[in-house]
């Protein structure tokens, strides 16, 4: 029987065994056939299916979106034409954009509260000059209460 064991698998790929595993119950990963004795032997094409799976993980892409890409690439059934890829590659760029946005204004309004000298968030969720976003507590703002150095 020609194939890896998971051990040589797992070290391949760059992955821990129970990943393997794992990826089998999930559908990511082929289960293997097995040799006499029951150990799995796993065909060389399992190193680049996980390194695959580990580089779109990287990209930001869900082991749910990672396996309905592969499944998409599956069922293309020597086809030439997209198997959709561009757009959920798209769909990521505009969800990664969106979050650096976010972090961006994150960032800032940290950068802010640092710079007013912020001790603390309940004291300076009460007074009006709080650079951090407490709008929704806008009622229940005592009067004068320190937040920030003068």
């Amino acid at each position: 029987m020609n194939g890896l064991r998971s051990g040589q698998l797992a070290d391949a790929a760059g992955v821990n065994p129970q990943t393997l595993r794992y990826y089998e119950r999930i559908g990511l990963l082929a289960e293997p056939e097995r040799t006499p004795g029951g150990h799995r032997m796993y065909p060389p094409e399992a190193v680049t299916v996980l390194r695959v799976v580990k580089a779109a993980q990287r990209l930001g892409f869900t082991l749910d979106e990672v396996a309905d890409l592969l499944e998409a690439g599956r069922h293309r059934h020597g086809t030439t034409g997209p198997s959709g890829l561009r757009e959920r590659v798209a769909v990521k760029v505009a969800d990664v954009e969106t979050r650096i946005a976010d972090l961006g204004v994150i960032r800032d309004t940290l950068r802010t509260a640092l710079t007013a000298g912020c001790t603390d968030l309940i004291a300076c969720s009460r007074t009006p000059s709080c650079p951090i976003p407490f709008s929704d507590l806008a009622e229940e703002k005592p009067a004068d209460v320190p937040c920030c150095r003068p």
